[in-house]
């Protein structure tokens, strides 16, 4: 990914960004999230972070602000759990549902700690961790509801900031991601 072209991009669409984050910042957010950035997040945030609306603040280490990030990192559990509570989702893999309403959300709370963890990118868009490299593809994630938002992460902002019409993403091939990806079919 060219980051410097994408960013020149990007600020013509009204994205604001700040200084890229400092290797120390990087290794705070991950030691702070208890993640590691793919290489091709990386490599943006260290050039430049974009900052302002819906993109999470990895540089503030207020406690708000790890409040605010950790929520937009358990957003996607927390979808699937309303899910399973309210609109009888279960997902196959599970096994069968138990009958008690609390051991089935136990059951999807454990089971979904075991899919790659999602990283927030802008507002309900997210960039599997693993695996641990570039070229993950986007999803867009409300509740249950996942979709393929971006085939990686520059064709991700192109579509999502009017810069390429989001039917003109290169779909083929797209990296397979565990559970994610069969969730969007």
């Amino acid at each position: 990914m060219n980051v410097s072209r994408i960013k020149r991009r990007l600020e013509s669409k009204g994205v604001r960004f700040e200084r890229g984050l400092t290797a120390g910042e990087i290794a705070q957010a991950e030691r702070v999230y208890e993640f590691r950035f793919p290489p091709d997040l990386r490599e943006l945030l260290e050039h430049a972070l974009p900052a302002g609306g819906s993109f999470p603040n990895w540089r503030g280490f207020s406690e708000q602000n790890v409040r605010a990030v950790r929520e937009r990192l358990g957003q996607p559990l927390e979808g699937i759990l309303f899910d399973v509570r309210h609109n009888a989702f279960w997902h196959e893999s599970w096994g069968e549902r138990p009958n008690e309403l609390r051991e089935a959300l136990k059951t999807a709370e454990r089971r979904c700690a075991e899919w790659p963890r999602l990283i927030p990118i802008y507002s309900h868009r997210y960039l599997p961790e693993t695996p641990n490299e570039a070229g993950n593809p986007v999803f867009s994630v409300y509740q249950t509801d996942v979709i393929y938002y971006g085939a990686n992460l520059e064709e991700y902002l192109e579509a999502e900031f009017g810069l390429k019409p989001y039917e003109n993403i290169a779909w083929e091939p797209v990296k397979s991601i565990e559970f994610w990806g069969e969730m969007t079919s």
